[in-house]
């Protein structure tokens, strides 16, 4: 008989003033393509400080859209991380584009410029003004880095690394809702957003903040919004006649009532955000001292958007075996991420166990805990002393 679960891994935080917008909603005639996105879509750029936000069915949604508004093409490559949620690499293939991995910083689990820099230098040269793969030929247009957990990427060597090659952003900020890093170049902090060409955000239920489902693609780039805006609506341009439709497009709008759920989340953005820090806190308080646990830390230069509480158990412990001791306390966990490199549908880019050790480390040794606005400081400190009894009783033989 299995356990009943008591403490969840996740949970909205949903208060009366969002049961108000969305029930406003339903008083009015628009429940698709109304004033309600246009307004979110408004208050979400002015919180970022971006030119346009494109609001959008979900962040796949979102990312494929820039992917294609950034011109990547089939047969291009692009980098990205193999240590992320397998949406991030499916998009590339959805236009068949090649992903390319680098490995993963070891602390904030994110790609670098030094990361992505070493899979330049080993794998491409300089031809006809453009980088080329050595051996296929293969042009390298763009990157596609992650904000993995909600920990920024050192957005200044990102940045300044894809304007020496001519390398377009498409920035996977789908964790990273509130994130920030110190800006060297500004001597300031700034959203991770600005630097990219793109980036897309995501408002699943466990996120930050959430529209039940939902995305925004985020741009400083007048045309990279403007092809947004109209593929999301199955290639029609804002204030066309209906049904004149100029281009390839999707159906990847986003509806008004998860527009006003969003409005009245990102009315509470500070409190959202500042309780998620707090949770990560108490967890760091009653987490400290355990042996065989690492848990998760901010670079100095980051300013980390909580999304979940992510630890790693030392080598040599059944991680597996630890998330099922939590799960016979009623606490639920789970291994996140696996290394997408090992996925079975990516067989076909040559792949395999042992290219991407940091990456392949993390995916052995991380849990995700229970994480999400309410949990109380008692809930923690009973997953704490669940996690204590779990790594002290399943070290591996």
């Amino acid at each position: 008989m299995s356990t009943l679960t008591r403490i969840p891994l996740s949970r909205p935080d949903i208060s009366e003033a969002e049961i108000e917008e969305v029930t406003g909603v339903l008083r009015t005639p628009w429940l698709s393509m109304g004033p309600k996105v246009r307004e979110f879509e408004e208050r979400f750029a002015a919180f970022l400080g971006v030119r346009h936000a494109v609001a959008v069915a979900n962040g796949t949604c979102g990312l494929h859209l820039a992917v294609r508004a950034c011109g990547i093409e089939p047969g291009q490559h692009v980098i990205t991380t193999p240590f992320t949620f397998v949406a991030t690499t499916n998009v590339l293939l959805f236009e068949r584009a090649v992903p390319v991995y680098a490995d993963i910083d070891p602390a904030t689990l994110n790609l670098t410029p030094q990361t992505i820099e070493a899979v330049i230098a080993r794998d491409y040269v300089r031809h006809g003004g453009r980088l080329v793969h050595r051996t296929s030929g293969a042009p390298l247009v763009g990157l596609l880095p992650v904000s993995v957990f909600g920990h920024p990427l050192e957005m200044d060597g990102i940045a300044a690394l894809a304007r020496a090659h001519g390398l377009r952003i498409v920035h996977d900020t789908c964790e990273a809702f509130g994130s920030e890093y110190r800006s060297e170049a500004e001597g300031r902090w700034l959203s991770e957003a600005l630097l990219a060409d793109a980036a897309v955000y995501a408002f699943y239920p466990n996120k930050q903040m959430t529209t039940g489902e939902g995305g925004m693609v985020v741009t400083q780039d007048d045309a990279v919004a403007a092809y947004c805006r109209m593929a999301r609506n199955q290639g029609r341009r804002p204030g066309a006649d209906w049904l004149e439709h100029e281009a390839l497009g999707f159906n990847y709008r986003l509806d008004e009532l998860s527009a006003a759920l969003g409005v009245a989340q990102l009315r509470r953005a500070a409190e959202i955000l500042g309780r998620r820090a707090q949770v990560a806190r108490w967890y760091d308080e009653a987490l400290a001292g355990i042996r065989g646990v690492q848990t998760p830390a901010a670079a100095p230069w980051a300013r980390v958007a909580w999304f979940v509480y992510v630890i790693r158990v030392a080598p040599g412990i059944d991680r597996d075996a630890v998330i099922a001791h939590l799960a016979q306390r009623g606490i639920a966990a789970k291994p996140y991420f696996p290394a997408v490199h090992l996925s079975p549908h990516l067989a076909s880019l040559g792949y395999g166990a042992g290219d991407f050790p940091v990456t392949e480390d993390a995916a052995r040794r991380t849990i995700a805990l229970p994480f999400f606005n309410t949990l109380t400081r008692e809930q923690i400190r009973e997953v704490a002393e669940a996690v204590k009894e779990g790594v002290a009783a399943h070290v591996e033989a």
